[in-house]
C-alpha cells in the first residue's frame, strides 16, 4: 500500500489533468458545463473516483446530469490514458465519475437555515408585549418548617 500523502497528490494531479482535458481536449459539447471538485484515490493507487458537478445554462434550469454521465462514461478511456501519460505512475489508476452531491446539500441546508431564521423571528415578534400564562414564578417555593416554642 501506497501511504496516504502519495494518495492524495495523486488524487490531485489527476483532478488537474481531468479538468484540463475535459475543457481543452475532449470536444462532447454535453461536458461543457461540467466542474470536476475532487478525486479520492484507493491506498493501492488503482482507483480513483473523480467527483463532478454540472451546471444548468440558466439558474431557472435543470442541469442534464445523464447526459453528462453518458459523455464522461465514453470519454473515460481517453481520460485514464491523459492521466497515465501525464502522472507516471506504474499503474493507471482506473476512473470511476460520480455525481458530487455536496452543492445540492448545501443549498437545502441553506434553505433550513432561512426557514429556521424566519421562524425564529416569527416567534420574537410574537413575544413582544406577551405576558405569562400563569404565576410569574411557576415553581412551587419549599415549605418553610415553623418551629412550635
Amino acid at each position: 500500500m501506497a501511504d496516504t500523502a502519495r494518495a492524495r497528490k495523486l488524487a490531485k494531479r489527476i483532478s488537474q489533468i481531468v479538468a484540463s482535458a475535459l475543457e481543452h481536449e475532449v470536444k462532447d459539447p454535453r461536458l461543457a458545463r461540467v466542474t470536476i471538485t475532487d478525486t479520492k484515490v484507493t491506498g493501492d493507487l488503482h482507483d480513483a473516483t473523480v467527483y463532478y458537478t454540472v451546471l444548468g445554462e440558466r439558474l431557472n434550469v435543470e442541469p442534464d446530469y445523464v447526459g453528462a454521465a453518458l459523455a464522461l462514461e465514453s470519454a473515460k478511456g481517453v481520460l485514464r490514458s491523459m492521466v497515465g501519460a501525464q502522472t507516471g505512475v506504474r499503474f493507471t489508476p482506473t476512473l470511476t465519475f460520480m455525481t458530487d452531491t455536496v452543492p445540492d446539500e448545501a443549498r437545502k441546508m441553506e434553505e433550513l437555515l432561512a426557514k429556521a431564521q424566519a421562524s425564529d423571528a416569527e416567534v420574537a415578534r410574537r413575544a413582544v408585549g406577551a405576558a405569562p400564562a400563569g404565576e410569574a414564578d411557576p415553581y412551587k417555593a419549599p415549605r418553610e418548617d415553623e418551629d412550635e416554642d
